[in-house]
Order: structure tokens, then C-alpha cells, then sequence
């Protein structure tokens, strides 16, 4: 039995989840789960760091991203340590890092994760592959949606169309179609306008279960304002992040509507932007999907899921539990996939759904002990 662990942090900053990963005879399965919150001044810095990247200064980023790689080498430890796991017993790590900008567009296109694998590999002694974004788009792809590959190996269904959301900060696709490429995009803000939102007005990190949501009304002006944004009309492949949807960017719709609105009434309102622009990306790109796999942190806010219902009537909406994994662990159980197939010198990524120009080998192997005498 091969044995990986997985580490991801995504666009909510919620912190990182670790996954103990692995395969048998019969396939591939999460054995362990880890969760660990980032330190509240590390969390804080974090934040600055992606929502005002002007001021973010070269010590500083070097800084961030050895705590950040020390926050990762941490949590897959205290797996590890819960697992009962000796450090031979674990091929490898895949760590995803912590995304703090992602142009894929311009004259000089690149992706930065940070969390130094460096750091990881030193503190675990495992050998740790990481950088996995840089290499697609190097081959002129966006560096992302990466999920699709392994959504692919465990979600896929013989004779049916599924599609696979996962609502993280940001949200994406993957359509599973009964045959020809697979396809996947962000479809445009997940819970990040949502949590921002909280955070601003009550110093909460998300709206649990939808609660404020379910108590104001949705703004039909501001709606329209916001499903306006060219983002969601342009052809993927595509993805995107913070660098678009913050709350800079919401502050300066609230200002073209002209009209005072009620903190519950602008927390319905994105609740609703994120569920109907998930929902216009399926009815655009999935033609003839029977069924619809939540994941992510979104797949616990149930006014969410009751909006992106209402916007699927003909599809059955159900969470990744239904399929035996847990919502919060698919990604991170991805990127311990992509580390076996980056040992394995397998391709990581898909040009479909990437728009890379081919298969390229994801990820950079950082040595956890000396295994050859020079």
C-alpha cells in the first residue's frame, strides 16, 4: 500500500487541511483527516498580503513564506503523529501551499504559491513535491482548476454526465462528460465575498450555515450589477481569485447601485451571485449532466446549496459525502494524488480544462533525507 499526505490551504484562508492518502488493489482512499487553523497574527499577514499585494515588500513575502512552509510542516506532522505512520511508510507529500497571486494573463504570466517545500521536507525528513501551478503555465495554461484530473479518477461515472463543484473562496467546475475531453473553470466567487463580508461587519470568518443569508432579501439591482462582471462571460479555459473578487471590488458595485442596503440584504444577495453564476456555468457547459458533486467549504453553508438547488431543478445537488468523501478533503486529497503522479513522471495536469499546450509533469520534488553517498 502506497501512502501520501496531502496539504492544502485555498483562497478562504480557513485554514490547512491535511489527508493521508491511499492506494490499494482497490483504489484510492482517504484514511486520516487533519485540520489546523493558521495563527491569528500569520492569518492576519496572510490577508494583507493578498488583498493589498502593492504594499506587500520582499522581506515580507520571504518572511510569509517560510512561516507559512513551517504552518505546513506542522500539520502534516500532527497527521503523522495521529496517524501512527512511521516516515518511511509515507512515499511522499504534495503540498498545494498558499496561493497569494495568480495572473495567468499578461506579458509575463505566473501563479505564486507560498510555503516553502523546503521548510517541509527539512522539518518531516519526507520527500515533498510542491510548486505544482508554475509548470501549465509555463505551457501557456492558467495553472489552474488542477482538481479535475483526480475528480476524474474518483468521481467519475460510466454512462452519465456529472459535474464536481467546489466552492473554496473562489469557485470552480469540472464536467465529467460520458465522452470527449473533460472540462473545467472558476466560475467566479465562491465564499470569499461572502466570508469577506462577515469578517468586515462582524468579525466572523463565514456565515454559518447561510444564517445571515437566510435573513435578508436579495437585491435584484445589485444582483444584476454583479453578474455583469465580464469574468463570467468569458470563454474558459479560464480561473481567477482574489485579485478580482474582494471586497474592494464589491464596495465599488455598492457604490454604483446608488441605494443603501442592509448588511443581512448584501450577505442574500452574494449568496445568491455565487449560486447563480455556479448555476449558469453547468446549464452553459454541461449539457446533459444528470448530477451535480458539491465540495469545499461551501458544501456547509445549506442556503447555498438551497439557492444552487432552486437554479438546478432538473439535477440531483448533492454533497461529496454521497460518494464517500468528505468535502473539506477532496483538494487536499488531490494534491497528494498529483504527488504520486508526479513520482510516477506522469502528466498532472489537462489541457482541456488548463488550456496548457499539452501533458506536462506537475510539481518539483524536494529530497526529505540523504538517500546516496556522492
Amino acid at each position: 500500500m502506497s501512502s501520501y499526505i496531502g496539504l492544502m490551504s485555498g483562497t478562504s484562508l480557513d485554514g490547512i487541511d491535511a489527508v493521508l492518502l491511499q492506494q490499494s488493489d482497490s483504489g484510492w482512499r482517504i484514511s486520516d483527516v487533519r485540520h489546523q487553523d493558521y495563527e491569528p497574527q500569520l492569518l492576519v499577514r496572510l490577508r494583507a498580503a493578498i488583498e493589498q499585494p502593492h504594499l506587500l515588500g520582499i522581506n515580507e513575502l520571504g518572511e510569509l513564506d517560510t512561516l507559512v512552509g513551517e504552518a505546513f510542516a506542522q500539520a502534516a506532522l500532527a497527521l503523522q503523529k495521529h496517524c501512527g505512520l512511521a516516515t518511511a511508510q509515507i512515499r511522499a507529500i504534495g503540498s498545494h501551499g498558499q496561493t497569494v497571486r495568480h495572473q495567468p494573463h499578461g506579458a509575463a504570466p505566473f501563479t505564486l504559491q507560498i510555503g516553502d517545500p523546503n521548510v517541509i521536507a527539512e522539518r518531516t525528513g519526507i520527500d515533498v513535491v510542491a510548486d505544482f501551478r508554475r509548470r501549465d503555465v509555463a505551457a501557456g495554461g492558467e495553472g489552474a482548476p488542477l482538481v479535475p484530473a483526480f475528480h476524474s479518477a474518483v468521481f467519475g461515472a460510466v454512462g452519465k454526465t456529472r459535474v464536481v463543484v467546489n466552492i473554496g473562496g473562489i469557485a470552480n467546475i469540472t464536467v465529467l462528460p460520458v465522452s470527449g475531453p473533460i472540462l473545467g473553470f472558476d466560475t467566479g466567487a465562491g465564499n470569499c465575498l461572502m466570508d469577506g463580508w462577515m469578517q468586515r461587519h462582524f468579525d466572523q470568518a463565514f456565515d454559518k450555515g447561510g444564517a445571515l443569508a437566510c435573513t435578508g432579501m436579495v437585491c435584484e439591482p445589485l444582483l444584476g450589477i454583479l453578474l455583469a462582471e465580464p469574468y463570467l462571460q468569458r470563454q474558459p479555459p479560464k480561473s481567477t481569485g482574489r485579485e478580482l473578487f474582494h471586497l474592494s471590488w464589491l464596495d465599488a458595485q455598492l457604490d454604483s447601485l446608488g441605494q443603501q442596503l442592509t448588511v443581512a440584504d448584501v450577505q442574500a444577495t452574494l449568496c445568491e451571485f455565487t449560486a447563480r453564476s455556479i448555476a449558469a456555468a453547468i446549464l452553459s457547459w454541461a449539457a446533459g449532466a444528470t448530477d451535480v458533486v458539491v465540495c469545499g467549504g461551501g458544501a456547509f453553508n445549506t442556503q447555498l446549496l438551497h439557492r444552487l438547488r432552486a437554479c438546478l431543478p432538473e439535477l440531483l445537488v448533492q454533497t461529496s459525502d454521497a460518494l464517500g468523501l468528505a468535502p473539506l478533503q477532496v483538494e487536499a486529497a488531490a494534491f497528494a494524488w498529483l504527488a504520486h503522479q508526479r513520482l510516477l513522471g506522469a502528466a498532472g495536469n489537462l489541457p482541456s480544462v488548463t488550456g496548457a499546450k499539452g501533458p506536462r509533469p506537475l510539481g518539483a520534488i524536494y529530497a526529505g533525507s540523504v538517500t546516496k553517498s556522492i
